[in-house]
């Protein structure tokens, strides 16, 4: 790791103290009074009230609403190589009781929850694969790149590879140790073989924070039918028909998702011909399930955001509201609707009302269960923007 400039100050407005102080990991470009002329994305600064005392060290990126991202509250102590191994080696002892061959993909670590802000790590089997939220993580992510790398090989990794996504256009990377498998990377998932093409996949290559609720579908599954609404590369499908459930149908929109999930059928030793993949939109689907009387035991859908930022929450209420509605009314009597929504902006009660029975009219249905992340993605208390899962179990 090279060495790191002086740190430069950077004062804050006394809310944006009040928030550092009570563990929220960002300060708002809003909250910022004051910042040095030579100050850059990447660059590491301390926070400072407009007393002078200082409050925490973070990373700056300019131009981004998230101006900083807070790392510490110790100020004194610079973000140096020996801070990363520690912030690095609490991570790993956190996800001790994870990883086994059961478990072979999980998240190593989780930016914000795990105090390294703006870097996640997910593991598929001897692949990490590291994701950088914005230039300013990215700058700092390149100082501690040996740190990261010697921590990484100490967990028996095989291959560190950065993954670069911009939105419209197609994925690239950095081998920083290894290179980039080609073929789809076959893991684990509680015992069940899937899939995951890290070239191709989402995020980095797979979703891994709906894992557990995966397994509370499988649970539920065995003899019953399931609808998978916007399925991607198949995870619910796949954990349900693993655990016996009689017929499974995945919907979404991009025929090469339902390739990979049967890829990750064919994995898991599952025939994928008694099962039906459908690409459609899943609104026209739903509506022309309930033309022709068409019901499943289980409906479960996972959507992407529809609350991108703020101003879009009315709007993503509404289509959630739509969409719950639809579900319900091809949901067999007596069935369970697992309702999913990854919109950091729509919290849990918010989410909920999507769920009433205004909603689901003329459907009655109880919320049995509500479910958030899994351990491998920790959030802060005080940083309610971390909670940003959420699965409703509804009979």
């Amino acid at each position: 790791m090279r060495p790191t400039p002086q740190p430069k100050v950077v004062m804050v407005r006394p809310a944006a103290v009040e928030s550092v102080r009570r563990g929220h990991p960002w300060v708002w470009s809003h909250g910022i009074l004051s910042t040095p002329v030579t100050l850059a994305s990447g660059d590491e600064v301390v926070l400072a009230s407009n007393d002078g005392g200082w409050i925490g060290r973070g990373i700056f990126e300019a131009g981004s609403p998230i101006a900083v991202r807070v790392w510490s509250t110790d100020s004194e102590r610079p973000l140096d190589a020996d801070h990363v191994r520690e912030k690095l080696r609490d991570a790993f002892e956190r996800r001790q009781s994870i990883g086994s061959e059961r478990t072979t993909a999980f998240r190593l670590l989780h930016g914000e929850g795990d105090r390294m802000p703006g870097i996640v790590i997910d593991r598929y089997g001897d692949v990490a694969v590291l994701r950088f939220d914005g230039v300013g993580a990215d700058a700092a992510a390149a100082r501690m790149k040996d740190a990261l790398v010697e921590e990484l090989m100490r967990v028996h990794l095989r291959h560190i590879v950065v993954r670069y996504s911009e939105k419209g256009s197609r994925p690239t990377f950095d081998a920083w140790v290894g290179n980039v498998p080609e073929a789809p990377v076959v893991v684990r998932e509680h015992g069940v073989p899937f899939a995951v093409d890290l070239r191709h996949g989402q995020k980095t290559g797979a979703f891994l924070d709906q894992r557990e609720n995966r397994r509370r579908v499988a649970a539920i599954s065995r003899g019953k039918t399931l609808l998978n609404l916007f399925s991607y590369t198949g995870g619910f499908s796949l954990h349900a028909a693993a655990a016996g459930a009689t017929q499974v149908t995945s919907v979404d929109i991009a025929p090469n998702a339902h390739a990979t999930a049967q890829a990750s059928f064919r994995a898991a030793g599952i025939d994928a011909r008694g099962h039906e993949f459908v690409t459609a939109d899943v609104f026209a689907f739903l509506s022309r399930a309930k033309e022709t009387g068409r019901t499943w035991d289980i409906v479960v859908s996972d959507p992407p955001s529809f609350a991108p930022n703020k101003k879009s929450v009315a709007r993503a209420l509404a289509a959630y509201r739509g969409l719950h509605r639809a579900a319900s009314q091809v949901l067999a009597a007596g069935g369970t609707l697992c309702a999913a929504s990854c919109s950091s902006h729509v919290d849990a009660e918010m989410f909920l009302t999507t769920l009433d029975d205004a909603a689901l009219a003329p459907r009655r249905l109880a919320v049995c269960e509500l479910h958030g992340p899994p351990a491998d993605h920790p959030t802060l208390a005080g940083w309610p923007e971390g909670r940003y899962l959420k699965l409703a179990i509804l009979r």
